[in-house]
């Protein structure tokens, strides 16, 4: 079971925001959103999540950019990145593979997709931390 596990999703659309939020507290999250990447990172900072979920074609600051800058802050920070494609949605999400994100969405996603890589993910960040 997920616990009270912390996960920050960033995405400029509230509905992606609203679904993914109320699947993820069925799952047992707790989970926090912003609608860009430059609120998403002062969230981080507040925050402190185990996990963040970021769109990459945002308004103010891009999810690639938030990427960068969340492992400038927190090397070992897991990261999904998400995007529906703005024309080159897959080049996009091979960068952020490149950058570190462990996984990555290509909307539209089943939220069955969405929870079995955030589970994914925070397993492996479990048992990277034991000794």
């Amino acid at each position: 079971m997920s616990g009270t596990r912390v996960i920050l999703v960033i995405d400029d659309d509230p509905g992606i925001r609203f679904v993914l939020r109320k699947a993820l507290e069925r799952a047992g999250y707790v989970v926090h959103e912003a609608g860009d990447g430059q609120v998403g990172l002062q969230r981080f900072r507040e925050l402190q999540p185990d996990l963040v979920i970021t769109d990459i074609i945002m308004p103010e600051r891009e999810g690639v950019e938030t990427i960068v800058a969340l492992r400038r802050e927190v090397p070992s920070m897991p990261i999904i990145a998400m995007s529906g494609g703005g024309g080159g949605g897959a080049d996009y999400l091979a960068m952020a593979e490149k950058l570190g994100a462990a996984r990555t969405l290509h909307k539209p996603f089943s939220l069955a997709e969405a929870l079995e890589a955030v589970d994914e993910v925070l397993a492996e960040r479990e048992e990277s931390r034991l000794p």
